[in-house]
């Protein structure tokens, strides 16, 4: 608040007149940078196409955002924008057989694939490439070490063959919505 409070040029008491507390003054933080999920004129594609849009928009957000992820982190107060991304994922899975529960189960997983997405992204820096990088550290490892790790050892010299192409980010989303999948079509039937 001290710190807020000096780049506005105002005292931290003045800054209280206007927010009660740090809580408060992130959340309207986190409510500027975010802003409400983009309107859907017309709903398009089924569940599965509407939560990869979803999931994409909102790694965009964070990208752009990345202190967001520390900011949106656990019990918090949260506004009206954040809150119509939620709207959004779960109002996808109406239909679809899934309890409110599990609707908002499954918009915690896709928010933790993308949130973790995100942060090797960041750690990476911005022409990073996690796979990529990984390979190249444990490279030497598996060189020396290699044959107390055969399984690593394979897997490191396929994800070599793909030329270090960062799959994670599509893989695990290809796979969160899968398993969704097969629980719906379990609940149709």
């Amino acid at each position: 608040m001290h710190r807020v409070a000096a780049q506005l040029g105002v005292t931290k008491m003045a800054l209280y007149r206007y927010v009660p507390g740090k809580a408060e003054l992130v959340a309207l933080m986190v409510e500027a940078a975010i802003g409400p999920y983009p309107p859907v004129k017309v709903r398009h594609g089924g569940w599965r196409e509407q939560l990869e849009e979803w999931a994409g928009q909102l790694f965009d957000v964070f990208r752009q955002h990345p202190w967001a992820l520390d900011a949106t982190v656990g019990p918090r107060i949260m506004g009206p924008a954040e809150l119509s991304w939620l709207e959004r994922a779960v109002s996808a899975l109406d239909g679809t057989g899934l309890s409110g529960a599990e609707r908002m189960d499954a918009a915690a997983l896709l928010v933790g694939h993308v949130r973790g997405i995100t942060q090797q992204a960041r750690a990476t820096g911005p022409a990073g490439n996690p796979e990529a990088q990984l390979g190249a550290l444990l490279g030497n490892l598996m060189q020396a070490h290699g044959e107390r790790f055969p399984a690593l050892t394979a897997a490191l010299t396929s994800a070599a063959q793909s030329h270090g192409q960062d799959q994670a980010w599509e893989f695990g989303l290809q796979r969160i919505l899968d398993g969704l999948a097969a629980l719906i079509d379990r609940r149709v039937r």
